[in-house]
């Protein structure tokens, strides 16, 4: 079984944050980090698992309404009443860079699903090809086309369905050519024979 690390090491930091990313690189026998990425209003990746600000930071608004420079004027609170704020991509991917180049990996999933970010599947790859870190990231969303554009653009990008059953990842994944499903944990509805027959 391997483990990943859920917005980063969210039980003892804020989700998604860089000191939750940071915590998780020290956690040992750890296969990877996931993460969730949006658009700004001017086109820049952040890290930030809803479409809206309201639960995770002191703001109200949805992620895309917001310049770089307003996102990061919300705070998110600390333990010990320190605050931090939202991470852009880039900001995370320095970060994880070094261990990602020792094998780690890095799950990206793109919200995509519920607002369309035109342009950020081709922009987040950019920036992993930019990186060389190609082999390192599973881009993966509950929205199809996005993980269709990701294996059109690179075919070497490796990507995995999101879908609440594992019925559902199959039935998208004979469509957008995936390489991983991503059932929910309590989505479990097919058996081994059952997929194969399909």
């Amino acid at each position: 079984m391997r483990i990943w690390a859920h917005r980063g090491c969210s039980l003892r930091f804020p989700e998604n944050t860089l000191e939750a990313f940071e915590a998780a690189c020290k956690v040992k026998g750890l296969t990877g980090i996931e993460l969730d990425i949006h658009f700004t209003a001017d086109k820049e990746i952040v890290v930030c698992h809803d479409e809206k600000v309201d639960r995770t930071t002191d703001g109200i608004g949805k992620i895309n309404s917001f310049s770089l420079k307003d996102l990061k004027k919300l705070r998110i609170t600390m333990p010990g009443n320190a605050f931090t704020s939202i991470p852009t991509v880039q900001e995370v991917l320095d970060l994880l860079e070094p261990k990602l180049k020792e094998g780690f990996l890095l799950n990206i999933e793109m919200k995509t699903n519920v607002i369309r970010y035109d342009g950020i599947e081709e922009k987040i790859l950019c920036e992993i090809e930019r990186r060389n870190l190609i082999e390192a990231v599973v881009f993966s969303s509950f929205w199809s086309d996005s993980v269709h554009m990701v294996k059109q653009l690179n075919p070497a990008a490796r990507t995995g369905m999101l879908a609440v059953t594992l019925s559902e990842c199959a039935k998208w994944t004979a469509r957008n050519n995936a390489d991983a499903l991503h059932p929910s944990a309590g989505g479990l509805d097919l058996t081994g024979e059952r997929y194969q027959a399909k």
